[in-house]
């Protein structure tokens, strides 16, 4: 493939390149909650507890949070191509080792390794998905490519939890690792060759395009928005079944009414972000928090709470795109570092929030007390927007006062 790949497109549809690289994060969303739905059996089978087991989970988010932005500087001088294919082949080997292995410090091991792949993948693939769409298109195609992730919501945890029900909870870890080699074949043949004359990426220049506060205010919103809406997920069931009064087999049901909000919100924040960006975010915040706040006083009606969940997902999560596009754009000599630093910066927020709400639902207010955190860390998110907003209208230093200054 030349490097025509990297030319904006002159129609509205999106490269073929971002489909695959959707594909790619709905095999990394899918693995890094499908252990979830497998909790149960992955303890019997290894003879623990299932609390030790939700470790797998843990630990795979540290390495998210970590590992991300680690692997992105580490990856930096290689072809992305062979970035993201590595990354897919990496993912498929954590997954056989869990797959063969019966030792639980081993697959601990392993879902770490996995989480890094996963974390050098999703940074890489937004920075190629915005760039094969063009700067006109490159809301759309981050929506399309972490739509991938909502997806896995809707339709890959629900398929791998049956599967791991029906074969065994070794099956889906297989199945993903196959998918994933087809998925790194794919990859090496769409992504494109950047040209050899263009500038060698820096480990310098890319920490010190992070200097501008704007990136920083755009990472303290991935923060927030996954704090506030997955305070309130993390502990949705037990909302559902105490509150609610919904019976614990129709839970699953609706959580896919929020993957299906979620999927639908990521795909509608890409298509407004690219018009109106600042609209976009505004109205997704004050709904958000609106949303959250009406769970906390509503959770009593069945009808009324499955709806609010949808919304929680579609207004949640449609502010991902956005976000992940104004780091990218902002930090333009640091775009890996930049898309890396929001993916730590989501799974920070989820890991924060969903700490406080573990210690809000065992006080007084029960089952509501993650709401109601999630409420409140949603109304944090108007601080770094307003900000972010006031900084965007005022004229910016130039580059060469940037590189004056360093």
């Amino acid at each position: 493939m030349t490097t025509d790949t990297w030319r904006a497109p002159t129609n509205r549809r999106q490269p073929l390149v971002t489909y695959v690289l959707a594909a790619g994060v709905f095999l990394m969303g899918t693995t890094e909650f499908v252990v979830a739905g497998i909790l149960p059996e992955i303890a019997r089978d290894l003879g623990i507890t299932v609390g030790n087991a939700g470790l797998m989970i843990t630990v795979f988010a540290v390495g998210m949070i970590v590992g991300t932005p680690t692997m992105s500087i580490l990856t930096l001088k290689m072809q992305r191509r062979v970035t993201l294919s590595l990354a897919l082949v990496v993912f498929a080997v954590g997954h056989v080792i869990v797959a063969l292995t019966t030792d639980f410090a081993v697959i601990l091991g392993a879902r770490f390794l996995t989480a890094l792949a996963t974390g050098a993948f999703w940074a890489v693939a937004a920075v190629v998905g915005a760039k094969a769409a063009g700067a006109a298109s490159a809301s759309r195609a981050l929506g399309v490519v972490l739509g991938g992730g909502m997806l896995a919501n809707v339709i890959g945890v629900p398929l791998g939890a049956f599967a791991g029900q029906s074969i065994g909870w070794r099956g889906p870890f297989w199945i993903l690792s196959v998918l994933a080699i087809g998925a790194a074949l794919a990859v090496y043949r769409l992504v494109g060759v950047e040209p050899s004359s263009g500038t060698i990426p820096s480990v310098r220049a890319e920490i010190a395009s992070m200097r501008d506060a704007r990136v920083w205010l755009v990472l303290a919103g991935c923060a927030v928005v996954c704090g506030s809406s997955l305070a309130a997920y993390s502990f949705v069931s037990p909302l559902l079944t105490q509150n609610t009064g919904i019976g614990a087999a129709a839970v699953p049901l609706v959580l896919v009414g929020y993957g299906v909000g979620a999927f639908i919100g990521s795909n509608l924040g890409g298509h407004f972000g690219a018009h109106r960006p600042f609209t976009a975010l505004f109205v997704s915040a004050a709904m958000t928090f609106l949303v959250l706040g009406a769970l906390c006083l509503l959770s009593r009606n069945a009808a009324l709470t499955v709806i609010l969940i949808f919304l929680l997902g579609l207004f949640g999560m449609a502010t991902n795109p956005i976000l992940i596009g104004k780091a990218v754009g902002y930090a333009h000599h640091a775009p890996t570092l930049a898309s890396a630093l929001s993916t730590s910066s989501f799974n920070l927020g989820t890991a924060v929030g969903s700490w406080i709400a573990g210690f809000a639902i065992e006080s007084a207010l029960g089952a509501t007390g993650p709401v109601l955190v999630g409420a409140c860390i949603a109304a944090l998110y108007f601080l770094p927007l307003t900000v972010l907003l006031r900084k965007e209208r005022s004229p910016q230093p130039s580059e060469a006062a940037l590189s004056g200054s360093a």
